[in-house]
């Protein structure tokens, strides 16, 4: 949990950040997909797994199935990031890419699985996987004390599904708000219509929140949990990875920067209330990171 005076000052607010960039993995998915794994039994655990991702969850998964000695095989897509695809081949599973253009993530992973008698590691709708990413709420309550706001990304749902659950228990006082691309509003849209919307085209630099639809787990639970979802832009989102590299020291992505950009754009009101923002992970490739950064870089 890190603090900043200047980020307090800023907001007129006592925020607190959750720095899951910090994490195992590098980013809040390595909690849920060690659950999931460690709940396989024994049968499960000796044929192995597969897992569909752009990239934090398949280098969670590839990470705990290394610590639970599972095989894994990981579906990515051929335009993934490389430094995110490179962690997932560092952790030691089986990659398998797939052309988003003209192949589904979710068909290419069901059938490795029929074929190889292997289990699907869904990224978010799954019950253990939303359980395993609570813990982010559980310690915001154990190390933050008494909240007015917590500020959690949201892209298919499952990190917000568990914050939410964990807070709404623990700290019952607490408003939970969803933080969004503008790019990649699915789960706004959706709480606006009362059921789930599908997006036809996603634009957003934070490639870890471009779900096309909430998911059909997360999304009930969230339209239950979340007081309200809000949505920044992908400037705002360059400007707040450039507050925390400067002012925090932290290096986080686009996805983990959109709840600070909510509070330094006032997208959030958070005046005079105790504050706690989820920073959901931090694996952007440094020559990624220079790109976004450099027009806004004085001189």
């Amino acid at each position: 949990m890190l603090t900043s005076g200047t980020l307090d000052a800023r907001c007129g607010a006592r925020v607190f950040l959750k720095a899951e960039p910090f994490q195992r993995g590098g980013s809040f998915k390595f909690r849920g997909a060690y659950n999931r794994l460690s709940l396989l039994d024994a049968d499960e655990k000796a044929r192995g797994i597969v897992a569909y991702s752009s990239g934090n969850h398949g280098a969670a998964v590839a990470l705990a199935a290394s610590l639970l000695g599972i095989h894994a095989v990981v579906v990515v897509p051929q335009t993934g990031s490389p430094a995110k695809l490179a962690a997932i081949a560092g952790y030691g599973a089986e990659i398998r890419r797939y052309d988003p253009a003209t192949e589904s993530r979710e068909e290419v992973a069901a059938a490795i699985a029929a074929e190889r008698s292997l289990t699907v590691i869904r990224p978010f709708d799954d019950y253990d996987i939303m359980a395993g990413q609570g813990t982010v709420g559980v310690e915001l309550a154990e190390q933050a004390g008494e909240l007015d706001l917590v500020l959690v990304p949201v892209g298919g749902g499952g990190l917000a599904a568990g914050v939410g659950t964990a807070v709404k228990s623990l700290l019952p006082g607490a408003a939970v708000i969803g933080v969004e691309p503008a790019g990649a509003d699915d789960t706004s849209r959706s709480m606006r219509a009362g059921h789930r919307v599908r997006l036809d085209v996603v634009d957003t630099i934070a490639d870890g929140l471009r779900a096309q639809a909430p998911g059909e787990l997360t999304f009930p639970i969230n339209q239950r949990l979340l007081d309200d979802v809000v949505t920044v832009a992908e400037a705002a989102i360059v400007d707040a990875m450039l507050f925390s590299f400067a002012r925090l020291k932290v290096v986080v992505e686009p996805s983990g920067a959109t709840t600070l950009a909510a509070l330094l754009t006032g997208a959030v009101r958070a005046h005079g209330q105790r504050v706690a923002a989820v920073l959901s992970g931090g694996n952007i490739d440094p020559a990624d990171f220079a790109l976004l950064a450099a027009p806004r870089l004085p001189g």
